[in-house]
Formats: structure tokens, sequence, C-alpha cells
């Protein structure tokens, strides 16, 4: 058997193992083991001609057709993948099985039928069905031959780690070693000829996953004792222990591949997503850039160049060089898309047929636009996020973290630069008047008023379920977002919550735009499927969720649906799992949404500061899990925790309560009561630096000033462009303004994306 180090890519098993049955005479026998032969060796037309005149005497047999199409399968050089799945399926309705419902095991040798079966799902990437199968047939497996047996371990163990199942994957190594070296002491029979073909390692890289995107050289031998298993094991060992963030566990386990292999490819990759862990960047950085050239990789279907510049990607994105890991995502969809035109084209009329079956899920494309839309959503590049996200949601649709992000790429397209907000509310620059109107007595000042947003992107028209960024689109992602995490919050205590909705993960498995892709990647039990990222741990779904929800409300009151937004900020208010950010978008989003259905009284309940008492985006009841990172490690996740930040979000609490309280005085304004309002606004100013006081509350003021009849006093806001602390006004018979309706402060705040 073939092993490789990082990937088991397990093409089929071979010839089944020549029938034992009493019914089979001398001369059957000597040509089953004959055609065995002539088929290790690669001589696929002598095996052909011997399975050939086996058929003549037995036409019947399962075997022999099942043999038949493995070798013609060779034959091709693994490209007839339709033809064989079609054969495969012809034998198995000539045995009456149902690959999908295996209760028993009549024959031990229908084993191999089950395994070819489950490795064409493999590589086809439709990975729950072929972790479902080897399952079954997993507990049947004391009475299977030795090889299969380990070939069954190997891709359990590699479907496992590709959903994300650490667990599992775990058990399953421990279950491999055992088997390898501390074999039972009643040993199996091993009778007949071990069928095989290629053991070819598949690609086992974690975007955004469990592993570091590495493509390992494999070893291939003819004879291999069971001591040539052991840097394979070790290999998954240290993977298992990268996926569980099991830093002191991995670091002697990578100790113990470089001692038995030597810094390879596989160990190098190992080695970079161990320093990533540890945000050791820089290392990362220097350990791929010392990968060596591994020819052999390419023959499988692995390409280097498209992983190194995945993973130089998430490393710059979590070093917050977000232009850079751009730079590097579209090289590494360069180097995709050219590796991409070299395969062959497929048959036409054929799903599958044309390409080897190791090369059918190679193509990364939709993975990497995952990722780079991930990397210029950050980098304040919405459009161009959203025309990466856009497409990558034609593969990843089951993907609720996926849909928010698209959102959130329409939420920030329709914001307003602060030089665009400079054009409609006057910044502490423009406060000075704009003009004078009148003379003498009618002399008055002109201060710019705000104008009304206005949707850049709305389409005049148009069906708003049309791709566009704007809000009405928007708002059908997060209903999508909503509908496919489940309805209930998880109840259970999920333990790390880890990075929620980051996109990202070195070197990240996505799944390919293959015409096979299987959606449902469930990870451990009640885990959401998030592909190409980690399954949604229960609390991680919860604080989803969260986050859906503040950004419908928000949405709804761009888009003017005030009742919409009141209903999904009520809702936000009652979640569980909801960060004090959150909390805090949640108060003033209903707030807003009440004084736009004129229920002012309702609304300032909302707006009381005691409502808030954190501003922090961290989930409630989160378990803290850096202690077994490493040194340096909680220092990295803190420079993680304080990027979520932005100008968007209040920096502190007190920043908070001062929001809070400059709309406050918006709503008591709107009842007349001024006094209540100057209280308000002072007191909010008093909370930060002048500096950070925003320029709707000082046009406030001028308000207030006016509506008191301190003309003298509003002017001397509007020169020195901020508050002026409480004075009694002495110009009681100076006229008032004619409008009665004070310019509102209320302002959604506006909502970056979150780890």
């Amino acid at each position: 058997m073939a092993e490789s180090s990082d990937k088991p890519e397990e093409a089929t098993e071979a010839m089944e193992t020549p029938p034992s049955v009493p019914v089979i005479t001398d001369e059957e026998r000597e040509l089953a083991g004959k055609a065995l032969l002539q088929f290790e060796s690669g001589k696929y037309d002598a095996a052909l001609n011997t399975i050939s005149r086996l058929e003549e005497s037995r036409p019947n047999d399962h075997k022999v057709l099942h043999n038949r199409a493995v070798v013609e399968f060779h034959k091709s050089n693994c490209t007839k993948t339709d033809e064989l799945r079609q054969r495969l399926q012809t034998v198995c309705s000539q045995l009456g099985i149902k690959v999908n419902d295996l209760d028993g095991l009549e024959d031990v040798d229908n084993g191999v039928l089950y395994y070819n079966q489950a490795v064409v799902r493999f590589h086809t990437r439709q990975f729950q069905e072929a972790t479902s199968m080897l399952e079954k047939l997993f507990q049947f497996i004391e009475p299977l031959e030795e090889t299969l047996a380990r070939k069954i371990c190997m891709v359990l163990i590699d479907l496992y780690l590709l959903t994300y199942q650490a667990e599992k994957a775990l058990h399953m190594v421990s279950y491999f070693d055992k088997m390898l070296f501390d074999p039972p002491s009643t040993g199996k029979s091993k009778e007949g000829a071990q069928d095989k073909d290629k053991d070819k390692e598949k690609d086992k890289t974690p975007e955004s996953g469990g592993t570091p995107a590495a493509a390992k050289e494999t070893s291939v031998e003819t004879v291999s004792p069971n001591e040539e298993f052991r840097p394979l094991l070790h290999q998954y060992k240290a993977r298992c222990c990268l996926l569980a963030k099991s830093i002191k566990a991995c670091k002697r386990e990578i100790k113990a591949v470089i001692n038995t292999q030597g810094m390879t490819s596989t160990t190098i990759f190992l080695k970079a997503n161990f320093e990533y862990l540890r945000h050791n960047y820089r290392k990362a950085v220097k350990l791929l850039s010392s990968i060596p050239d591994a020819p052999r990789m390419i023959e499988l279907g692995e390409w280097i160049p498209v992983m190194f510049y995945n993973n130089l990607g998430c490393i710059h994105f979590y070093m917050k060089k977000y232009n850079l890991g751009s730079f590097y995502f579209k090289k590494a969809m360069q180097e995709n898309d050219n590796r991409a035109q070299q395969l062959p084209k497929r048959e036409p009329g054929q799903v599958l047929s044309g390409r080897p079956l190791h090369t059918l899920a190679t193509n990364k494309h939709y993975e990497l636009l995952y990722n780079a839309g991930i990397q210029l959503l950050h980098a304040g590049r919405p459009l161009a996020a959203f025309d990466c996200l856009i497409e990558s949601v034609q593969v990843y649709h089951s993907n609720p973290r996926l849909w928010l992000r698209i959102a959130e790429c329409c939420i920030a397209a329709n914001q307003e630069t602060p030089e665009e907000e400079s054009k409609g509310i006057p910044s502490k620059k423009q406060m000075s008047s704009q003009g004078v109107v009148g003379s003498g007595f009618h002399r008055k000042l002109v201060v710019m008023s705000p104008s009304q947003k206005v949707n850049k992107f709305t389409p005049n028209g148009q069906s708003s379920a049309i791709p566009v960024a704007n809000l009405e689109f928007a708002s059908i992602c997060l209903k999508n977002a909503a509908m496919v995490l489940p309805e209930e919050p998880g109840a259970k205590d999920a333990g790390n919550a880890g990075h929620a909705g980051t996109g990202v993960q070195l070197g990240g498995h996505g799944l390919d735009s293959g015409d096979m892709f299987d959606g449902s990647l469930l990870g451990d039990s009640g885990c959401v499927a998030a592909p190409p990222g980690f399954p949604l741990k229960p609390l991680e779904a919860a604080s989803l969720r969260c986050s859906v929800l503040a950004c419908s409300a928000y949405v709804s009151l761009g888009l003017g649906d005030n009742v919409t937004a009141l209903h999904h900020a009520q809702t936000l208010l009652t979640q569980p799992s909801l960060s004090g950010s959150l909390k805090f978008l949640g108060h003033l989003y209903a707030a807003e949404a009440l004084i736009s259905l004129d229920q002012v009284s309702e609304a300032i309940q909302h707006l009381n500061p005691d409502n808030v008492s954190d501003v922090s985006v961290s989930i409630p009841g989160t378990v803290d899990t850096t202690a077994e990172k490493g040194k340096g490690s909680d220092e990295g996740e803190e420079r993680e925790s304080q990027a979520v930040h932005s100008q968007y979000y209040p920096h502190s609490l007190q920043s908070a309560k001062a929001t809070l309280m400059f709309n406050l005085a918006s709503a008591h304004c709107l009842r007349s009561e001024f006094e209540k309002a100057k209280k308000c606004l002072h007191q909010a100013a008093s909370l930060i630096p002048p500096n950070e006081i925003p320029p709707q509350a000082i046009m406030l003021g001028v308000y207030l000033e006016l509506q008191s009849g301190n003309t003298k006093l509003a002017l001397q806001i509007i020169k020195k462009n901020q508050l002026i602390p409480l004075m009694k006004g002495n110009d009681s018979n100076a006229p008032l303004p004619t409008s009665s309706t004070p310019p509102t402060t209320l302002t959604r705040a506006k909502q970056k994306p979150r780890k």
C-alpha cells in the first residue's frame, strides 16, 4: 500500500480478494490469483484478459464484475469515474445492497465494495455520505482483511479532520495506533491476496480549517511494515491537536514528525500552522517561505503555490495587513486558475469522467473567493468584497455566516464616508456660518442643515432579489442567514467559542467548486455547518444570531420599516448570549424606531444610560481557553478582540453612555422638555473629551439655546464650535426660530464585521 503523508486521497480499492467459497475450482482460483498479480504490476490489459476467462465460467459472479470495473478504471488512468460509479451501483443492485443502509455484512469480501463507494464520494467532496458509509463498515472491521481495515481507518481519520470533528479523529487515530503497534492476541486470519491500487494522500488543509494548508510529499512503497506508518500516525496526531487547538500536545507531535520524517513540505506546513496558532506570525511566514518544491505533489493534485499564497493571506489577515493579504489571495487565485487550465477537460456529457479521480476536487476557486471577500471587507472595500462573496455563496449557500458577511458588504457600501457625511451634516470645522441673510433687525445667520440620506444603490423598478449592494438585498441576505440558523439558540455550554465569523482559517480547506459538493458538513453534534470554515458551536450560533438581528434592525431602519426594525431590536434584547456592544445597539435601534413611530415615552426608557453596563464584544459565558496556547498567546487574543472596535463603535463605556444621553436629549426636545434636554446634553458632553462631541450635538445645543431665547449664547456655540456650560440667558426678547422641529441626534451605530 502506498502511504502518503498528509492527505489520504484513497483511490478505489483494487480487486477483491479471490473468492474462497467452496464452489470455486482450483483453475478459477489460479486465474483469480494471476489476475491480481497482473493488476498489482500494472498490466491491466493482461489482467482484463484473465478476468474475461473467469467470466466465461462465472458470468454472474459479482466479485468478477467488480474486479473488471476496477481494472478498467485503472486502465483509463482513473479518469472513467462516471462509468465506475455506474458499474459499482450495478453490482450493488445485483446483490440487493443499499450502500447507504448497511445493517450487516453477510460476506466479508463485500467490504471492498462499500469501501470503493466511499472513496469515490470522498474525492467528490460528498463527505457526509462517505463518513456514514465508512462508519457503518467500521462496525464490522474485525473480520476484514488487515490492509483494507487500515485504509478504512485512514480515510475515516481524514474525513473527520475535513469535517472538523477533532474528538472523533483522535479516537480513530488511537484505534489505528493500537491496530498497527498493539494488535490483539487473537489476530485476524489473513487469507487470499491483498487487492491494492494506489493509496494517494489527499490534501488536508484547514480556511479556513483544522490543519495548515499543507501538501505532503508521499513515499510510495509496495511492501511496508507497520513501522512505516509511524510518521503518518504522528502527522494525524499533530493535525488533530491543531484542529483542537491543543498547543502543548501539538508541539510534541510535530517534534515527532520532524524526527521521523525531517523538514519535508508536510512538516513545514504543520509547523507553520502551529506558529500561526501561537500568534507567531512572522515565524510562520518565514517557515512557509522555506517550503521546497515537491513535484510529486502536483501529480497527486496538490498545488503548493496555491496553498502557500492562501496561507500568507490568512496570516496577514490576523496581522491586520488587509490590503497585503488581499494581494496574496489574488496571487493564490491566479495560481489556482493556471493549474485548473492545465487539467484535462471533462468528457462531453459526463459529470466526472475525463479527469483523474484525485484531481476532481483540487480546484479551490470558491474557497479562495470566500477568503478574499472577507479580507476585502476588512480592508474597507465592500463592493469588491461583495463581488467575491456573492460568487462564493453559489457553493456555500448553507453558511449563515457568509450571508451575514454579504449583508455587511451592502451596509458598508451604503454608509457615507466622512467626506460624504460632511456634505450633509456639518463637521466641527464647518459649524461656522454658511452665509448671512437680510440686514439689520432681520439679519440672520445661516448654518448648514442636515440633508436626508439617500440609498446610493437603490434600483429603479428592479427586483430587490437581484444581487446589488443595496439595503434591499441586505435584508434578503439577513433573512437567509436567520433561516439557516437553528430556531432555538443553543442552550448547552459550547465551551470554546473561538472566533465567530472571521471566515478565514489558516489554509482553510474549503469545499471545492466541483459538481458533487455536499453542503452538509456537520461537525460535532449540535453544531451548525458553515463551510468552508469551522462548524458553528451552539454558543457561536447564538452569538451569530445576535449579529444578524442587529444588522436586520439597522437595515430596516435604513429602509424606513420602523415596525420591523423595532421587532428585530426587541428580539435582540431578549437574546441570552448578548454581548455588551450589541445590547447597546439594540437599545439605540429600538429607541430610533419608537421615535419614528411617535412613541417617545417608550423610546426614553431605551435611552436610559443605566441600560448599558459594558461595551465589550465578548460573549457572556465564554470559557477562556488561552491558558494552554503558550507564551504570548493571551496578548495576541487581546489584540484580536480589540481589533473589533472601529470608529462606529463606542470605544469606552463612558462614550456609549454619552451617545445614549445625546439621543435622550433629542427625545426630550421632541416632547418640548428643553430643560431636561439641556441637562442631558451637558451631562453627555462632560463624559467625553470636547473633540469627540459629534456635530449633531452642537447643533442640538444651538437649537436649545434659541428655544430658550439665548441668541448670544447660540452664536458663541456656533463660533467656538463647542458646547458652552449652562448659563442664564439675558436676551429674552430675541426672536425664536420659525421651525419647531429640533435637529435630532439619533444616529444608527454602524456595525463593523465582528470576529
